[in-house]
């Protein structure tokens, strides 16, 4: 078992302007099935419609933004959840002066970068 506190564990720049990235779980500490990332987003960031072969599941931890599929869009705020299905084009936008959230995906090479991996 593993206990953290996500203030702990470093802030990584994801090349998106504010938008950055903490690696909560990933196979570094062992996960075999599933990897647990904080995202965080200043007021205006945008992270591009994009895809992948995985699922994603998402928590609204803070703040409020724009979710897209390209056709449709749904604006969240904290305590709203989101499933992506695997190869559903998504991107996001922070609305508020945040937008953070957490987002499960599986743990694969594809999906996790080397320096997560034991």
């Amino acid at each position: 078992m593993f206990v953290g506190h996500y203030r702990d564990v470093p802030e990584k720049e994801t090349g998106f302007d504010g938008v950055t990235i903490r690696w909560l779980v990933s196979p570094k500490l062992g996960a075999k099935n599933f990897a647990m990332r904080y995202f965080t987003m200043r007021k205006g960031s945008e992270i591009p419609i994009h895809s992948h072969d995985w699922e994603h599941e998402i928590f609204i931890v803070r703040g409020e933004g724009i979710i897209t599929n390209g056709k449709e869009e749904y604006h969240v705020k904290e305590g709203n959840f989101l499933y992506v299905p695997p190869n559903e084009p998504h991107g996001y936008k922070a609305t508020g002066d945040t937008l953070e959230f957490l987002c499960i995906i599986p743990a694969k090479k594809e999906a996790i970068p080397e320096d997560e991996w034991a």
